[in-house]
């Protein structure tokens, strides 16, 4: 394991700009919208025969809209993102356009922008598109007979990873500077960690999820994808706030976010922990996920952080209520598809489960939550932060699920990723940072979390791991290849 891998990746200037970097040049008068736009959009299409990140692209409506952010940046305007392409994963509802989440069928275009494309529509954003996804966000391989294979940028024959799969190789090819994802089980922090990039779960409720309320009944969560922390939390902060109907309304942070990523943490405590929530499943850890990281506790003591073994004691019944939650929210979705004979029948066969798993199952599950969270949580009377791989697994072969049973399937992917989904149990914030790279230059990412409405801690050291780490000066070669093209 390596943090500078060498062969497919190289430390030289950036190919393109980050998000703060565009927004200002935009506001200097140095570049266009409409420029950036059709740069984004060029990518894009060039990328679709490789990559493959997109499942469509908001081409003539996109255009137009950056010469509008045009005018309003002559005319003096100045929003936190005006005239910046971005792209919304496709579990986001965009007005126009279906929101099939990987599915096949003939879905209905959505007649009104989701509350989270919403605000990032009033900071001045253009979406240029939605990327792919994992069937019904099912899957940490994003591959499927709608969207076809998305491919790693790092190396076109691995998954970026999912379900926000295409989100993840976007940012990581340098399509876009940033991305939305939604995260149920890891789906922000999995693309993130074998994407190279830095990703953020929220605290369940910071960023409405309206017009799904309580989605996967409070497992799910929106966020950002991005190369710097700086970027991601600009993204978090745009996207922060309720909507009226959501089932949680939280205090706005007292601060943004950005500033956060501006401000150095102070000395913390930060634990180690190595341990994993009973799954039922083979639990091993690659060990190039292990010396990512020992190496990540080497950088925190250098920085003058005291850290210590703090293993994470997690007991059953975290599993126990994940599993109702997850199959209900399936379910769920299940109940939106055109035409359920065309879902992969792994998926049809999961959701089936839900039939058993409603009603007093998981009431009982929902009552068990603060109880979990009052037993997982008195780790931080000990430590403040805890870090932990994300994935136990370099990335998996992009087509590692094709003709698997449902059996190899859930073996295969819960055996690889079993880190990241006991946060969604709990609904606390953590945030991937890239970790460095496997023996066979794939990257691999470590994940911080935190307690409750910890993300202005979390991001404030993950800002303070990037000033020495420098993750973001490294890209991939295909980054360097369709930028070369614009």
């Amino acid at each position: 394991m390596s943090p500078l891998a060498p062969g497919a990746v190289r430390r030289v200037d950036a190919p393109l700009q980050g998000l703060l970097e565009q927004r200002d040049a935009l506001a200097d008068g140095q570049v266009t919208s409409e420029g950036l736009v059709r740069e984004a959009l060029a990518r894009a299409e060039r990328s679709r025969e490789t990559l493959n990140a997109f499942w469509s692209l908001r081409k003539e409506e996109a255009i137009l809209e950056a010469r509008e952010a045009d005018s309003r940046l002559r005319d003096g305007d100045r929003l936190p993102l005006l005239g910046v392409p971005i792209a919304v994963k496709d579990d986001v509802d965009v007005a126009g356009l279906p929101t099939q989440f990987g599915a096949a069928g003939t879905w209905p275009s959505r007649d009104e922008d989701a509350g989270v494309v919403r605000r990032r529509r009033a900071a001045g954003a253009i979406v240029i598109g939605k990327t792919t996804a994992s069937e019904m966000g099912q899957w940490p391989v994003t591959a499927n007979d709608v969207c076809g294979v998305t491919r790693n940028a790092w190396d076109l024959d691995f998954t970026p990873g999912g379900s926000s799969g295409g989100s993840g190789a976007a940012v990581a090819a340098g399509i876009l500077a940033a991305a939305v994802g939604s995260d149920g089980a890891g789906s922000v922090r999995i693309p993130s960690a074998w994407s190279h990039l830095v990703g953020i779960k929220p605290q369940r409720g910071r960023i409405s999820t309206w017009p799904h309320d309580d989605d996967w009944r409070g497992l799910s969560v929106i966020g950002p994808l991005a190369r710097t922390v700086e970027d991601a939390a600009l993204m978090l902060d745009v996207m922060t706030g309720a909507h009226a109907s959501d089932r949680i309304q939280l205090d706005a942070p007292d601060q943004p976010f950005l500033e956060a990523a501006r401000r150095a943490p102070g000395r913390l405590r930060i634990g180690v922990s190595r341990s994993i929530a009973f799954n039922g499943m083979r639990r091993k850890v690659d060990p190039d996920v292990s010396a990512a990281l020992d190496a990540m506790a080497r950088t925190l003591r250098d920085l003058g952080h005291e850290v210590v073994d703090a293993n994470l004691r997690f007991g059953p019944q975290v599993g126990a209520s994940f599993m109702p939650r997850a199959m209900v929210g399936l379910e769920d979705w299940m109940r939106r598809a055109p035409d359920r004979k065309l879902v992969d029948p792994r998926i049809r066969s999961m959701a089936r489960m839900a039939h058993v798993l409603r009603g007093p199952i998981l009431a009982g599950t929902r009552r068990t939550e603060r109880l979990l969270q009052r037993q997982v949580g008195r780790i931080f009377r000990r430590v403040d932060v805890v870090i932990t791989p994300t994935t136990a697994v370099p990335p998996l072969p992009a087509e590692a699920l094709k003709g698997l049973r449902k059996w190899q399937t859930n073996s295969l992917i819960t055996s690889a990723c079993p880190y990241a989904w006991p946060w969604n149990v709990l609904g606390w914030p953590a945030v991937n940072v890239p970790g460095g790279f496997s023996e066979e230059n794939l990257p691999l990412g470590i994940q911080l979390l935190g307690p409750a409405n910890s993300e202005a801690l979390l991001i404030s050291l993950a800002a303070q791991l990037q000033q020495v780490r420098r993750w973001h000066e490294i890209w991939p070669d295909l980054a360097y290849e369709l930028a070369g093209g614009s």
